[in-house]
């Protein structure tokens, strides 16, 4: 089975059309639920099932959307708490210098020096940039704001990003 990503949740239907509420995880739900976008749709204890997008709206913090042969309330009632997830395929690329999260995830992190200090074990969004959570060797989460000043580069390929440590940044 090819990878899968997660791009929302549904957690309740919206009216009586067929239409569902999701809770998105993707920074491209314009994309993500165009309409004719293939999703799979993950179920504990069921198949997945290949949904088509029919159409997609924007309602208060939810994505608003509906899928082909689903017309009422009856065909996509038994989707909640069902998450929508996409192939590595349909990923697509990213321009330079941005990364989707499970690329981010236990990389492993060294200042400019060399010195390993751990591994990158959660990305936060509290605002306006990411916050990335590194597990020290010693235990403790060293947060690092993911900005030019401080991550000077993140190697995919070797699995390593390079920081540059400011005065204060690590206790």
């Amino acid at each position: 089975m090819a990878e899968l990503y997660n791009v929302g949740k549904i957690v309740n239907t919206q009216g009586i059309k067929g239409e569902v509420r999701v809770i998105s995880k993707t920074d491209f739900p314009e994309k993500r639920y165009k309409k004719g976008s293939k999703l799979l749709l993950d179920q504990a204890g069921n198949k997945m099932i290949e949904l088509t997008v029919a159409s997609h709206r924007k309602h208060k913090t939810f994505d608003i959307v509906s899928f082909e042969n689903h017309p009422n309330i009856n065909d996509v009632e038994k989707y909640r708490d069902g998450i929508l997830k996409v192939t590595a395929e349909q990923l697509g690329d990213l321009p330079e210098n941005e990364f989707y999260l499970h690329q981010i995830i236990d990389l492993s992190v060294q200042d400019e020096e060399g010195n390993k200090l751990g591994k990158v074990t959660e990305v936060l969004s509290p605002g306006a940039n990411d916050v990335w959570v590194i597990k020290q060797l010693n235990g403790k989460d060293l947060l690092i704001p993911y900005i030019e000043d401080i991550v000077l580069k993140v190697d995919l390929e070797n699995k390593l990003v390079t920081i540059h440590v400011m005065e204060g940044l690590i206790d």
